[in-house]
């Protein structure tokens, strides 16, 4: 994430932001929807100061941003009902989440170490010309900070986020002023996880009915979705995870955070400089190293070392504290 003021770069200015995205800048950009925090999905760091810079508790999925179907689709497995949606809605303000492809290089943490991910086509031109010259999928969250409204104008933009991303390409208001309506297609029945600027019912003329999202109450007790949140089960390696471990034994792999603790049977350093940005960036593949190693090596469990909770540690924590949850919880 850069140190340097923020930059408010001129719609003929693709080429300049496309290059800061593929150097790990942070760059807002318009859609037709709202504005997107955009960071290299393949880049852990990007992703990583993506949440940092939002100051984001929790690390959601992402909704991954490519310019066209075919590009989507070669990042997960769509269906009959993804190529019938992508036909009419994009590019649209919808996301469709669906299962991974396990030749994917964008990195854990932008779907949130889960098995699926969250892909749309936006419709605005200078996200399509912006996407195009940067040559990568683009996470994107909304482009404010966590809790804040959702900015629909490059000031908007500069307002929360100033100082704290590279640029902000500015493409004047947006037109939906919404977010993406988001349609997990995962599983054998579609549910509609977020309502957003394709309405549900145009979907259902397509494929049929849509399950509703659950009350955000209840969601937030069962952490059953896919987008923003996820099932509690998602987070947690086959071996069991102890936390805030002092010692290690050498029958358990260890997740370190600064100088490791010795004697493990494994070890996977999330920072060896104690950085939460490069933490988090790491946390993800730590975790399924950790446990296809301790597997072949016959470990009984991984250790994890503290991880201060201020800035990403309060997020990092959040998933450690998933993934030591008993199972079934």
């Amino acid at each position: 994430m850069s140190a340097t003021a923020t930059r408010r770069l001129p719609p003929e200015a693709t080429g300049e932001a496309a290059a800061l995205l593929r150097a790990g800048e942070l760059v807002a950009f318009p859609t037709e929807t709202v504005y997107g925090l955009g960071g290299d999905a393949r880049n852990g760091r990007a992703v990583a100061g993506i949440f940092a810079a939002k100051g984001r508790p929790h690390f959601n999925p992402l909704i991954c941003h490519l310019p066209e179907a075919e590009l989507a689709f070669a990042e997960v497995v769509p269906d009959d009902r993804a190529r019938t949606l992508a036909a009419r809605f994009w590019p649209g303000p919808l996301t469709l989440v669906l299962p991974r492809r396990a030749q994917s290089r964008i990195d854990l943490l932008a779907g949130a170490g889960l098995d699926t991910l969250a892909v749309r086509v936006p419709a605005h031109p200078l996200a399509q010309a912006l996407l195009r010259a940067a040559g990568t999928p683009v996470a994107a969250p909304s482009a404010n900070r966590s809790g804040e409204v959702s900015p629909t104008t490059a000031e908007h933009v500069l307002e929360g986020l100033g100082g704290r991303i590279a640029a902000v390409l500015d493409g004047g208001p947006c037109a939906v002023g919404v977010e993406s309506s988001v349609l997990d297609l995962s599983g054998p029945g579609a549910v509609l996880l977020r309502p957003g600027g394709v309405p549900v019912e145009a979907i259902e003329a397509l494929i049929g009915p849509v399950g509703r999202p659950l009350p955000l109450a209840a969601a937030a007790a069962v952490r059953s979705l896919r987008s923003p949140g996820m099932l509690l089960s998602h987070y947690a390696p086959r071996l069991p995870v102890r936390l805030n471990a002092t010692a290690v034994g050498a029958e358990e792999a260890l997740l370190a955070f600064g100088t490791p603790l010795s004697g493990a049977g494994a070890v996977w350093n999330l920072s060896e400089t104690s950085d939460p940005v490069e933490a988090a960036a790491r946390l993800f593949a730590g975790l399924r190293a950790l446990d296809a190693e301790g597997a072949r090596r016959g470990l009984r469990g991984i250790a994890a070392m503290p991880v201060p909770a201020a800035g990403l540690g309060a997020a990092i924590n959040d998933r450690l504290e998933r993934a030591a949850a008993p199972r079934g919880a």
